[in-house]
């Protein structure tokens, strides 16, 4: 009851549905639409992945650096805001014609804008929503559902425009997009069950007064369980996110002989599926505070390598289909424990360096480095022998993992000693 009187609670709930919302309307067919509309190889493929990869982790680090300085400010918000709301004349007049004419001057244009935007963005908002979470006192999990019920309620709608023209994708994001926007202008975060402004004051200085230093955000690159991390995030994530942006959208709709038909079919179970997504939103922090963030991760890991070794070895679309959703367990379990894992192991005012420094550019590194080698390796011997190859690599990371990534109990200890 708390939570739902919790104006802050409404207001990050609007950004996460409208920013997801927004985000998937093209995202979600993105792969495809390279493919199949514009005409790109495997190899090609990787190049745009790679490409806007690399894009994303400038944009993650300087808003991930600036936001912690900022904690609850919102300057980087608005910027990425705007930049969201040029996505549908960008993808129609200037991206698509530059991938069709000139494809590397289209990848190397193309990969800032949708970085700032959306690639680097998604991390952006999740990380200032937990921040919010924290301070005004609302579990993250709840939150990020909205969320996820925007992304797949958007999906739904998102398949049949697509079969249609995806240009319609494009604006209707823009058009999402500027609701983004107005919630961001007119939310103020603050503690409405104070009447003073006064105590409103004071919050602001009790905050800014905890404001992270530069060299507080530095000395995280010297730690070695900050490196430990980065190395568990590359050799999951980034092989999982390969598969499922990359191969597994194109490798679902070989199963139907009719294209249009594919994409509305895979429209329909990507929406289904986020639509159990945001139900595990909810369930997820409950098991992580069972089970305690490192377990989570590594059960996480293991959903990934089940459904990327099932998707080689079954031939069944509805067999697909089922393990399709998988990533609904998946997700949750992971981004939830990420947050649990940097808050239980690091300086939570760095939060948003390390969501997005130590997950997300870290996972996009991976990406970078990965996702030319596995379309190449795509194209030489197709979905079967690339799925197990990925699923092979994430089971020896986790194995290392195991031994490797901190323990909350023993990590709470250490800073009771130290303190």
């Amino acid at each position: 009851m708390k939570t739902i009187e919790n104006r802050n609670y409404w207001f990050s709930s609007g950004y996460l549905i409208t920013f997801y919302a927004a985000w998937s309307l093209w995202w979600s067919f993105y792969a495809i639409w390279l493919k199949s509309k514009i005409g790109l190889s495997g190899e090609q493929l990787g190049i745009v992945y790679a490409a806007n990869s690399a894009a994303a982790m400038f944009f993650m680090i300087f808003y991930g650096i600036i936001q912690d300085k900022l904690q609850i400010g919102k300057a980087v918000i608005t910027f990425q805001s705007i930049m969201m709301l040029l996505i549908g004349p960008f993808m129609i007049y200037v991206y698509e014609p530059l991938l069709r004419h000139d494809f590397i001057l289209g990848a190397c244009i193309g990969a800032p804008v949708l970085s700032a935007g959306f690639i680097s963005g998604c991390a952006l908002v999740d990380s200032f929503i937990e921040r919010i979470s924290r301070l005004f006192g609302f579990e993250f999990g709840p939150a990020r559902f909205w969320g996820s019920f925007g992304y797949a309620a958007a999906t739904f709608v998102a398949g049949i425009l697509f079969g249609i023209n995806p240009h319609i994708n494009f604006w209707m994001a823009s058009a999402v997009a500027a609701i983004f926007f107005t919630i961001n202008i007119l939310f103020k975060p603050k503690h409405y069950s104070q009447s003073s402004p006064e105590s409103d004051n004071n919050l602001v200085v009790e905050k800014t007064s905890t404001i992270p230093t530069m060299s507080e955000i530095v000395s995280l690159f010297g730690m070695k369980k900050f490196w430990l991390f980065v190395f568990f995030i590359i050799g999951t994530n980034s092989f999982y996110t390969i598969y499922d942006q990359q191969l597994f959208p194109n490798f679902y709709t070989t199963f139907f002989t009719e294209e249009d038909w594919g994409y509305e079919v895979y429209g329909y179970l990507n929406s289904f599926q986020v639509f159990l997504e945001a139900a595990c939103m909810i369930l997820a922090p409950y098991i992580i505070n069972q089970i305690g963030a490192k377990r989570a991760l590594l059960l996480a890991a293991l959903v990934m390598i089940c459904r990327i070794a099932l998707s080689a070895t079954l031939d069944n679309v509805y067999l697909i289909s089922l393990v399709k959703l998988f990533h609904a367990i998946e997700t949750p379990l992971f981004i939830l424990a990420v947050f649990k894992y940097v808050v239980a192991n690091f300086d939570e005012r760095l939060s948003s360096t390390l969501y997005l420094v130590g997950f997300n550019i870290s996972s996009n590194i991976g990406v970078i480095v990965l996702s030319w080698l596995v379309g190449k390796l795509f194209d030489n011997t197709g979905y079967s022998t690339t799925f197990y190859t990925l699923a092979g690599i994430v089971l020896l990371i986790l194995v290392i993992a195991i031994f490797t990534l901190c323990d909350e109990k023993k990590a709470k200890l250490k800073s009771s000693l130290s303190s």
